[in-house]
């Protein structure tokens, strides 16, 4: 089945509070156990690139369990981000361990050079130009970091894809629905992904199915 892009931005209000108010709760805490388990040696104290945080769960979890973590999270939808601030600020200790950047990449005003971990979950099938991701990646990375994206890949059919919609969004509003298929659509391959990361020289990074509709790109930069 061919790619179909799906806009890059979720700057709807009514969108970015469907997805904060959603209960994804099960999904993005297993990412905070899967990172544990990908880097068992990983620092205990780390400053933390998030990329493309949305309506900050993922980010707050991350903050969470790992307090000792210090994050910049990067997404260029303002609607959004007021949603992720709203999550922090009801988690006593963790504005001051997260802050939430608006902006686009190439060119968000990331402050830091480099990071320890470079996080990213749901991201990559925004993107039209998936090498912004990557090349984001490179750019902010350093000898050591540790890197772990998230996201999910796009079946063989739409068929397909609609029955996933089907087994795990049945009760969730038509907004996410909708939102969840366009995503599967707009997913890209184990396979695309993998020659993506050939041409960003990032072959040292990994591709690993995680569920029956998501992958993950892990390793530790060189």
């Amino acid at each position: 089945m061919q790619r179909i892009p799906e806009p890059e931005l979720m700057d709807d209000d009514a969108q970015a509070r469907a997805y904060a108010n959603a209960d994804f709760s099960e999904a993005h805490q297993f990412y905070v156990r899967l990172f544990d388990d990908t880097f068992p040696r990983k620092r205990t104290k780390a400053t933390v690139l998030d990329l493309g945080c949305g309506a900050g769960d993922v980010t707050v979890r991350f903050a969470k369990a790992n307090p000792e973590y210090a994050f910049h999270a990067v997404d260029g939808s303002a609607a959004m981000l007021r949603y992720a601030k709203e999550a922090a600020k009801a988690n006593r200790g963790l504005p001051g361990r997260i802050r939430f950047i608006e902006g686009f990449i190439p060119g968000a005003p990331i402050p830091d050079g480099s990071y320890d971990v470079i996080l990213s979950n749901n991201f990559l099938h925004h993107l039209h130009q998936p090498q912004v991701l990557w090349q984001t990646v490179k750019q902010y990375s350093r000898t050591g970091t540790l890197v772990f994206v998230t996201d999910l890949f796009r079946p063989q059919t739409r068929a397909e894809a609609a029955a996933i919609v089907g087994k795990y969004a049945a009760g969730e509003p038509e907004i996410l629905r909708r939102d969840f298929l366009n995503s599967l659509l707009a997913a890209f391959t184990p396979s695309e992904v993998e020659d993506q990361l050939k041409e960003a020289r990032l072959n040292h990074l990994c591709v690993k199915i995680i569920s029956d509709r998501h992958l993950m790109v892990f390793g530790e930069m060189v």
